[in-house]
């Protein structure tokens, strides 16, 4: 990440994280269906004025004119990481029953800047929504997003769980999840990528964390993954809007799927790798059903060992090679190297210093595919 150039700009940034409810919206209110904000990931605009998402990873970018910028969201929608043009980047917390506005820079000097805003957790019970900017001058067009595209698929590794906690004995929070420090979007900063994420720390593939041996049965990644939105039961479905709609594959075609699953079916010695692998098979003829030019990559993940961790790396060597031989030449695999030397962060996930060694090795096998 560049630092800010120069001293000045960086104390005119002023960087604050807390919510701002007292203070008067003076300036210019921009609301989330103007055409110069900028949206990246699965986000439902069923309502154009408050756009909803629960993923980590989704994105509000914008550019303005001006010298100060404020954030609109629904109270109680958790943490973003932001960055003002080119400054190191700092987190912002919509926590509080109140926190409706963040103020994200201040007395900047006049002329064209840009906010990239980041959702850095998962939101499915905080229903999270986006209500809009406001500025003492005017939006202007935003920046251009890169022109390489990968999706990350995956469950807690791939949210970023935990990585921020200091010892591997602290519980899961919203405070110590930062899914921009993860090493999906440490890759896809490394390859100038844009990245879209469906990813939910527990899932699995046929059985999600510490499940029935015969599955998990209305709450795997394959029933979620054809969904805008992520829902925690198939019942939440009845609800309808946004927890029902099905997402638009023509809006993100990537080139590029990497797939991290099989930790949470593997994860209590409770699994049946007969179907685990017919679980996998199914998810990859989903993906490429609705992802037909794109190179399909699964990978392993860094916590599983030993025993658990070959049988990962065998069955998912099964299903490449397989889907090779019937005549998909674009599925690939990428082992990645195991934790243990770098730390741990909360519930023995990866640590911060983890996910970077696995962005460095993701994104060197990356490159040699796009």
């Amino acid at each position: 990440m560049k630092r800010i150039l120069t001293t000045a700009l960086m104390a005119a940034a002023m960087l604050v994280a807390n919510a701002d409810t007292t203070l008067p919206l003076r300036g210019h209110v921009y609301s989330p269906s103007d055409p110069h904000i900028q949206y990246v990931g699965r986000i439902s605009f069923l309502n154009p004025e408050r756009p909803q998402f629960n993923y980590p990873g989704t994105q509000v970018n914008v550019a303005f004119e001006g010298t100060s910028l404020r954030m609109l969201c629904k109270p109680k929608s958790g943490y973003w990481m932001a960055q003002i043009d080119e400054a190191e980047p700092f987190k912002v917390a919509f926590t509080g029953r109140r926190d409706s506005v963040v103020t994200l820079c201040t007395a900047l000097p006049q002329g064209r800047h840009t906010a990239r805003l980041m959702y850095i957790i998962e939101g499915w019970d905080l229903k999270p929504e986006f209500h809009g900017f406001v500025t003492d001058g005017r939006l202007v067009e935003p920046p251009t997003l890169p022109s390489k595209k990968i999706e990350f698929i995956g469950n807690s590794i791939t949210c970023g769980y935990g990585n921020e906690a200091m010892l591997p004995t602290d519980r899961y929070s919203y405070e110590t999840q930062n899914h921009y420090l993860s090493y999906a979007q440490i890759a896809a900063r490394q390859l100038d990528a844009v990245a879209y994420i469906v990813a939910r720390s527990g899932i699995g593939v046929y059985r999600n964390y510490n499940g029935p041996r015969t599955g998990t049965p209305d709450n795997r990644i394959d029933m979620q993954y054809e969904y805008t939105l992520y829902a925690e039961k198939s019942a939440f479905r009845r609800e309808g809007g946004a927890m029902n709609e099905r997402w638009d594959f023509s809006r993100f075609q990537p080139d590029i799927v990497c797939i991290n699953l099989g930790t949470n079916d593997l994860s209590t010695n409770n699994y049946d790798t007969r179907l685990l692998k017919q679980g996998y098979q199914k998810l990859l003829r989903m993906v490429r059903q609705h992802n037909p030019k794109a190179k399909i990559v699964f990978l392993t993940g860094t916590m599983l060992q030993k025993k658990e961790l070959g049988i990962c790396r065998q069955l998912l060597d099964e299903v490449a090679d397989e889907a090779r031989q019937a005549g998909d030449a674009a599925v690939y695999r990428f082992d990645m190297t195991p934790q243990g030397s770098l730390g741990y962060g909360a519930d023995w996930h990866p640590s911060y210093e983890q996910h970077k060694k696995m962005a460095d090795e993701l994104s060197a096998y990356l490159r040699t595919l796009l």
